[in-house]
């Protein structure tokens, strides 16, 4: 009716809107599964493919024997043909299947899947389910008939081909990515009010700051843990309409994205079943419905993940592989001590999964010598189980001291020193002291775990006396005192909502050790790998230049006759790679290895030039090269080569235009040069090489990173001095998982650095602002200076130039930190102490 009266015109395209809808009907089918059909050998059917394929798989895992192991197999395939899952694994096994023959690196596992022999026989998984105390009922449970949830970890580098695959088994319009919608949080709605309303950034940012930083938190629940929120919010009108606005915004939609692995794969083709759309990012199929809402219509996703890791992984056995040929990550050892001494020691910046200060500390507090520590490591470091960590630990010291509430908990808890720690012990202490079923067990996890109150009290009853309706004996029948089958259900029921998916942690467990483990025994390979791995996030290449330097390793830089496209091991060192210089393209890189390939490496830097010339070769490129250093190995100055690049590219150009006019003066100048020519080399000026200062500022401004040093070396211990923190710490803090521990948002703290990136801007008020960027070697960060600010030390606001500075911390919502500035000094400014040199002028 609104919208009649606001245009009365066109009354007639109000009723076609709902004879448009009577029009429609369409009928949506739940419960009811949409798989694609597998493309089987000719005579066989689905699940007897199946059953042979799991019986080559157990063959080779398993060997002669181990019927216990046969008859768990047969379990599960007779499950997952009663389910009607038939078809999902072999959909599943077979792509992996292919990206194993075509040398994709895949997962050990990721998720409860690998808790299924029958995974495992197949190679989906790569986790022995027996070995580590797996369970199938986790993942597939006949008690709760729901689609299976494989997730695949591919090598990020090479995933899409896997997609690519699978779109060209089943066809393009039989596969679509899913999309997704990004929701206004608290913050976030008060942030956007804020300023549709007028509110001063500072008056934002006040507001904004009182929300507390907890995950998921709204604004009813921040008006009752914040005092100070809720007297801005009773005492100022403009602020009670801020959050009474952004109540009404909070968890919808603001736009929309891709899902960063979901795929789902149809039996007709995809527009048949859900609206499709056209991703923003990339024009490819999206569908206009999220993942859960797939779900319930009964269509596969699956999750094509980009593990980085997995990539790292490969590249450095393909790195080893040049002198240890045959080398092979699956063949390595489980129980390397030296590996295991490693982590132990703290030296995990690297591994997978460990590098983080928290998992740090429990490396070296638990000591861990098997992957089954390594595991434990990884279920208990998260909200919730940290709080076990200490009793975790010091039962691991002093095996003495542990007890069990009954004999039976014993052979279950042994291998966490006592503690319960997974999912997977949970359903065990279930089955072995109450008499549930597997499947049983694991539905009361669930339902602890989602707090369903009325069913977790009828089955405390259930656990203690059993219920011969469901064939659950209880606990009392098992031999365990009523008084302490209560205890162990309690204690069960305060951990089963942090407990932890075993099946996930030991997958991710096995990673950890292989990235350990090459770091320990292959540490130069390993760091190229995992420097190539971040190649363009200064921070973390920042980082890990770092802790190559504490291995003994050296980073060198860029070189025409020893770079490849990605870092390499040059000797004992490193070696730079050429994707990340600025203005050099794939292109060239490929040109130039295959030309040193073919005729050898370059004499000098006229040579280079004419050998290269043609292709991607322009002054934008060479001077890169130039400026990175990557000619150092000709033993001549940078800056004379700087003074020469343009005459010789012209010098070589002519000379290529005369030999297609049949002319052989390969070395002639124009009249217009004014170089000379010796001989057949050009002469190169008698000229100073540039400032050290000036060479690293041009290694920065070109790969982004000081090679050959950093300008904050030389002001090592006056920044001791001033009791500056590192960036690198502030951002590992703030970036931990379990949120940060060792600064706070509002914490005043000084810092010191480089200035690399200053942007302005002119406030509302009509004041001065500035966004400017300071790393120190450990990382960067973003510092927002105010007018205030800027009026003291504005004038040492410039690039490159060497800082110390005074302020806040400003954590906004999930983005890195910032440092709202009071002061801004040079550090030239600080006298040197007795045995310090002072630093130059500027």
């Amino acid at each position: 009716e609104e919208m009649r009266a606001l245009f009365p015109k066109i009354a007639e395209a109000y009723d076609n809107t709902v004879r448009i809808a009577d029009m429609c009907n369409l009928t949506f089918e739940f419960n009811k599964y949409h798989l694609p059909e597998f493309k089987l050998p000719d005579g066989i059917a689905a699940a007897d493919y199946l059953r042979q394929l799991c019986l080559e798989g157990f063959e080779k895992k398993y060997g002669p024997g181990r019927e216990e192991v046969r008859e768990q197999l047969f379990y599960e395939l007779d499950m997952i043909e009663h389910m009607g899952f038939t078809d999902y694994f072999l959909i599943t096994s077979d792509f992996i299947a292919y990206a194993k023959r075509e040398g994709i690196p895949v997962g050990p596992g990721r998720g409860s899947a690998a808790g299924s022999v029958a995974s495992y026989c197949l190679d989906i998984t790569t986790v022995d389910p027996i070995k580590y105390g797996l369970y199938f009922e986790r993942f597939l449970n006949p008690e709760r008939v729901s689609m299976p949830d494989i997730d695949i970890d591919f090598c990020e580098r090479r995933r899409g081909e896997v997609i690519d695959y699978v779109k060209r088994k089943y066809g393009e319009d039989h596969v679509a990515q899913i999309i997704t919608f990004n929701t206004l949080k608290a913050k976030n709605a008060v942030r956007n009010v804020s300023k549709a309303i007028g509110l001063t950034f500072a008056e934002e940012n006040e507001l904004a700051r009182e929300i507390p930083a907890v995950l998921n938190i709204t604004l009813k629940d921040a008006l009752q843990s914040s005092k100070r929120l809720k007297e801005m919010y009773d005492g100022d009108e403009r602020i009670r309409r801020v959050i009474e606005t952004a109540m009404a915004l909070e968890d919808m939609p603001k736009d929309s994205g891709t899902h960063a692995a979901g795929v789902v794969i149809t039996k007709n083709p995809v527009c048949e079943y859900v609206p499709l759309a056209l991703s923003k990012k990339d024009d490819s199929i999206t569908t206009q419905y999220v993942m859960t809402t797939l779900e319930e219509l009964g269509l596969l996703k699956m999750d094509f993940l980009g593990l980085r890791n997995l990539t790292v992984i490969h590249d450095a056995e393909n790195e080893i592989g040049k002198t240890v040929p045959g080398f092979s990550i699956d063949t390595i050892p489980d129980d390397d001590m030296a590996t295991f001494d490693m982590l132990a020691a703290g030296k995990t910046s690297g591994v997978f999964q460990l590098e983080s200060a928290g998992m740090t500390g429990v490396c070296t507090g638990l000591g861990p010598k098997s992957i089954e520590d390594i595991t434990a490591i990884i279920a208990l470091y998260r909200p919730g189980p940290m709080d076990s960590i200490p009793r975790f630990l010091e039962n691991n010291r002093h095996p003495e001291k542990i007890t069990y509430k009954h004999p039976l908990l014993e052979p279950i808890l042994k291998v966490t020193y006592g503690c319960i720690v997974y999912q997977e012990q949970v359903i065990e202490i279930f089955r072995k002291l109450g008499g549930f079923s597997l499947g049983q067990a694991d539905m009361i996890r669930r339902a602890m775990s989602k707090k369903k109150q009325a069913e977790i009290e009828k089955e405390r009853r259930t656990f203690i006396e059993g219920d011969p309706s469901r064939n659950i004996c209880g606990a009392l029948k098992n031999g365990v005192p009523k008084d302490v089958a209560a205890g162990i259900y309690d204690e069960i029921y305060d951990f089963a909502n942090y407990a932890f998916n075993k099946a996930h942690a030991v997958a991710y467990a096995v990673v950890s050790y292989q990235t350990a483990y090459l770091k320990c025994h292959y540490p130069r390979e390993y760091m190229a790998a995992l420097l190539s791995s971040v190649l363009f996030y200064p921070e973390k290449v920042a980082e890990y230049t770092e802790e190559c330097k504490v291995m003994g390793i050296s980073l060198l830089p860029p070189d025409v006759n020893e770079s490849d496209d990605m870092f390499t091991v040059s000797g004992d060192n490193i070696r730079y790679g050429l994707v990340a210089v600025k203005n050099i393209g794939r292109g060239f890189i490929k040109d130039l290895m295959a030309e040193r390939r073919l005729h050898g490496p370059f004499s000098d830097f006229e040579e280079f030039c004419r050998r290269m010339y043609g292709g991607d070769l322009n002054r934008r490129a060479l001077e890169s090269l130039i400026k990175c250093g990557g000619f150092d190995s000709f033993s001549v100055k940078r800056r004379q080569l700087m003074m020469v690049c343009e005459p010789v590219l012209e010098s070589v150009a002519d000379a290529k235009r005369k030999n297609i006019d049949g002319q052989l003066d390969l070395f002639g100048l124009t009249d217009a040069s004014s170089a000379q020519v010796q001989g057949r080399h050009m002469a190169l000026p008698d000229v100073p090489e540039y400032s050290r200062r000036d060479l690293m500022t041009m290694e920065r401004e070109v790969t982004g990173l000081y090679l050959t040093g950093h300008p904050m070396d030389e002001y090592a211990r006056a920044v001791k001095r001033l009791g500056a923190v590192s960036i690198g710490k502030i951002l590992t803090d703030f970036g931990k998982e379990g949120g940060n521990t060792d600064f706070q948002d509002n914490q005043q703290v000084t810092i010191a650095g480089v200035i690399s990136g200053v942007k302005t801007k002119t406030t509302r008020n009509n004041s001065l602002m500035a966004y400017i960027t300071l790393e120190d070697g450990t990382g960067s960060m973003e510092l927002l200076a105010f007018q205030r600010a800027l009026d003291t030390g504005g004038i040492y606001v410039k690039d490159s130039l060497p800082v110390y500075i005074t302020g806040k911390i400003s954590a906004r919502d999930e983005k890195e930190p910032q440092l709202v500035v009071d002061t801004i000094r040079p550090l030239s400014d600080l006298d040197p102490m007795p045995g310090e040199e002072a630093p130059p002028a500027e």
